[in-house]
Order: C-alpha cells, then sequence, then structure tokens
C-alpha cells in the first residue's frame, strides 16, 4: 500500500488499560488512516475525542466476527485479555486469541502486534536475573493469567506458521499509571480482603497479607507506564524493527514499601518462608477470589532487560518506575477507602 493511502488497523480491546492509552497514540499517528476497535460493549469513539476510531460490536469468541474485523485490516492489534482468571478466562483467552491468530493469518494481513506478558516467563526460581527475550517462556501453573500467557504465545507462532503474517510480540511488566490502576486495585487490603469467606479471612488473619500495614517481600519489580507500551505498540504497527519478541520495562525499579510510601502506609519486611507459606495455602484454597492468586508473584523477582526494543524499536521510555508508582497511586485515590 502507498504509504499516502494510510494504513487500516484492527485492534480488539480497545478500551482496556492499554487499548485507550494505544488508540489515543494510534490517533495521533500520521500514518494511520482509520482504526477499527471491536469490543463486547458499547463504546463512542467520539466521547474520548477520537476521529479515525471506529466501534465494532463483536467478541473474540465470535469467528466470524473476528473475520469481518481483520478482512481489510493492514495491522491486526490484539490486545483482548482477561488477566483476573475466572470459569471463562482461559476459553477467552486461548481460543478467543486463537481465532484472531488464525483469521489474521487467514486474511493476509502483513503485521500482527500482540500485546503479551512478563508473566508469560513464569515465577521460577532458576530464572536469569535478567531475562532477555531469548529466555524460553514457561509459564506458571499456579497463576492462570501467567499460564495462560506462556500457552497463547505458544499457539501464536503455530497459527501463523506458513502464513505471510508477521508477528511483533510484546512482553511489558506491570502496566501502571493513570488510566491503569490494576497494580494498586489488587493490592490485598485494598480489594480482596473485603471479598474473602469469613473462615478464610480468619485463617488468613493469621498470615500478615491482608493487612493496612503492607508486608514486604523485599522484591524488587518494574513498573511501565501505559503511554510508553503505546508507543512501542506503534512503532510495531509501523513496522519499525523486525518481526519478534520484546521486553518493555521502564527505568529503576520499585518495591512493596514504595507502593505503601505511596498510599501513606506502613510496610513491615517478612521472610521469604511466610511468603511461599502463604502462597502454598492459596494454591489449596481454590474458592478464593482470583486476586489471592497473584501472590506467587511475589515469590521470585523477575526483572527483565528491554534493550532490544530500545536498539530496534528506537523506543525511549519517558516514565521511571517510581515516576509511574506516583502517578498511579494518585488516580487509584480517591477510590481508596478511608484507613
Amino acid at each position: 500500500m502507498p504509504p499516502s493511502a494510510g494504513l487500516t488497523v484492527a485492534v480488539t480491546g480497545p478500551t482496556g488499560e492499554i487499548g485507550k492509552p494505544f488508540i489515543r497514540a494510534l490517533e495521533d499517528c500520521e500514518e494511520v488512516a482509520r482504526i477499527v476497535g471491536m469490543a463486547r460493549r458499547p463504546f463512542d469513539p467520539t466521547e474520548h475525542g477520537w476521529t479515525r476510531t471506529e466501534y465494532r460490536q463483536g467478541d473474540v469468541l465470535d469467528a466470524d466476527a473476528v473475520a469481518g474485523l481483520v478482512a481489510d485490516a493492514d495491522v491486526v492489534v490484539h490486545l483482548a485479555f482477561i488477566i483476573q482468571a475466572s470459569g471463562d478466562s482461559r476459553e477467552v483467552n486461548l481460543r478467543g486469541s486463537r481465532n484472531v491468530f488464525t483469521a489474521t493469518a487467514a486474511a493476509g494481513v502483513p503485521r500482527l502486534v500482540y500485546a503479551s506478558s512478563v508473566a508469560a516467563y513464569g515465577f521460577h526460581d532458576d530464572a536469569p536475573e535478567l531475562l532477555t527475550e531469548d529466555v524460553p517462556t514457561r509459564g506458571t501453573d499456579r497463576h492462570p493469567y501467567s499460564a495462560q500467557k506462556a500457552e497463547v504465545e505458544e499457539a501464536l507462532a503455530e497459527d501463523l506458521a506458513g502464513s505471510p503474517t508477521q508477528a511483533w510480540v510484546f512482553r511489558p511488566c506491570i502496566v501502571a499509571g493513570p488510566e491503569a490502576t490494576l497494580l494498586v486495585d489488587m493490592i490485598p487490603g485494598i480489594g480482596l480482603g473485603d471479598r474473602l469467606p469469613g473462615a478464610v479471612r480468619a485463617l488468613f488473619d493469621q498470615v500478615p497479607v491482608l493487612k493496612p500495614v503492607l508486608p514486604d517481600p523485599g522484591l524488587p519489580f518494574q513498573l511501565v507506564h501505559h503511554d510508553d507500551v503505546a508507543e512501542a505498540l506503534v512503532a510495531a504497527v509501523l513496522g519499525r524493527g523486525e518481526p519478534g519478541v520484546y521486553n518493555l520495562a521502564g527505568p529503576g525499579v520499585c518495591g512493596v514499601g514504595d507502593i505503601a510510601a505511596a498510599l501513606g502506609w506502613y510496610s513491615v519486611p517478612i521472610p521469604e518462608l511466610a511468603v511461599d507459606a502463604t502462597a502454598e495455602i492459596v494454591a489449596r484454597l481454590p474458592f478464593l477470589p482470583p486476586e489471592a492468586h497473584w501472590i506467587e508473584a511475589f515469590r521470585q523477582p523477575v526483572l527483565m532487560d528491554s534493550t532490544r526494543a530500545r536498539s530496534l524499536l528506537g523506543w525511549a521510555p519517558k516514565h521511571d518506575a517510581q515516576e509511574t508508582l506516583r502517578a498511579t497511586v494518585a488516580a487509584a485515590r480517591p477510590r481508596l477507602a478511608p484507613g
């Protein structure tokens, strides 16, 4: 297609925590002429000030709807994914993703951009200190989101094999920012404790996980601002760099103590043994709410090297981890219960 014609970009999950900043970035991109965003729930692009974006009702589980979405696209961007494990999360995440991948390949779309996650690597004690893109994605079976992200990446390779479609796959660390407050919303004691059954809550009162004073296992973690993720996705839409996998992480690291300080709370160091014991309890109590399984992420530091994105895509994140954390907490604060 001649550059003057502009690109048509089809997007699943256009209104999620990554989707909205990404669409906004696409709207500012001169090379993009048309954006078609498919979501189950209606949204009005004009309410966001989007002038080149069209809403299309559809579900990734509906193969016909997906085929219609990608039919005229120059680039397909797959963002739709259920983060919280639920009865249908694997169905949506795996079968829905495969619908997107197979339809994109069948339509001969030149580029597919997929937002995976650092969680695809899994949380393993034998992992290298700094993960590069050539480290195998093993997932963590006891962490459904992690396991499914790894499984979907395997499916992507299978579904595009032998097709003309080239894939750019991004593995961001924890995505945060004013429009991505899940990091704060999922903190035990804010949204989890009051949904536990009474007997389980009494049990967990014996383990310092659900207290307003945050337990700090001492593990560093990375953050990346949603606007910086959006810039990387746009680079892929434009075909910059080369097909393949890219880690995304902003400069610097945070810890649980930093979250507590930003919230105005206290943090208390806890031994690794307490984290492991709590994770074992969670793994054996399947009736716990989905957020509880994220304790697995605090058993092992998972830090990534994002050199490849910086060198091949020219990606230069504008926000460091501490700045992103402060912006996230500030946006979430009005929803936090007093005390």
